[in-house]
């Protein structure tokens, strides 16, 4: 809106700025696309998500790497080897120093990667028509996060629904002081 007014940024919000466009790989003063990018994920999604690429917390890639959300990765970033991995494959999990950079690096993944452009429109849609999020629609969205497919997509909405984890989405963070 600043800038729309005519109003100067100082040096230290436009680096902010830049940062931003650069974080979420959108072409700088390209608004629309950052905002679309920059927004929420529903804690009920995420929690879905979490639960089933880290057995629920027990997986040995959640165990040894932090790694909640099943996030493939090369030689760019430290991972595990899956064990059962196919012959001449090269992917690991990506693993982390901490669950939240696990989280961190998840929500960047939906808000950036091409194969998550349908969840971010509808997601855009929903702020349009001045909707809540729907972690029921937007799994429907999530196709290409899993080999599975469209039943990856059921799973996600079963485990959102059976632990009632739309209660989560109301939920905010305070101030701890």
């Amino acid at each position: 809106d600043r800038l729309d007014r005519g109003d100067d940024l100082s040096d230290r919000e436009h680096a902010w700025l830049t940062d931003r466009f650069k974080e979420y790989k959108t072409e700088f003063g390209d608004f629309r696309t950052l905002l679309r990018r920059m927004d929420v994920v529903p804690p009920s999604l995420a929690l879905a998500q979490a639960a089933i690429e880290s057995g629920w917390g027990t997986s040995r890639f959640a165990r040894k790497g932090n790694a909640l959300f099943g996030q493939w990765t090369t030689d760019q970033f430290e991972g595990i080897v899956p064990k059962d991995r196919e012959e001449g494959k090269t992917h690991k999990i990506r693993a982390f120093h901490a669950p939240i950079d696990s989280v961190a690096s998840y929500l960047r993944n939906l808000n950036t990667h091409r194969a998550y452009k349908d969840l971010r429109l509808a997601r855009a849609e929903l702020r349009a028509s001045q909707k809540p999020l729907d972690s029921m629609v937007l799994a429907g969205t999530l196709d290409s996060y899993s080999e599975k497919g469209h039943e990856y997509v059921g799973l996600v909405q079963s485990i959102i629904r059976v632990n009632k984890l739309t209660h989560f989405d109301r939920a905010r963070l305070a101030d701890a002081r």
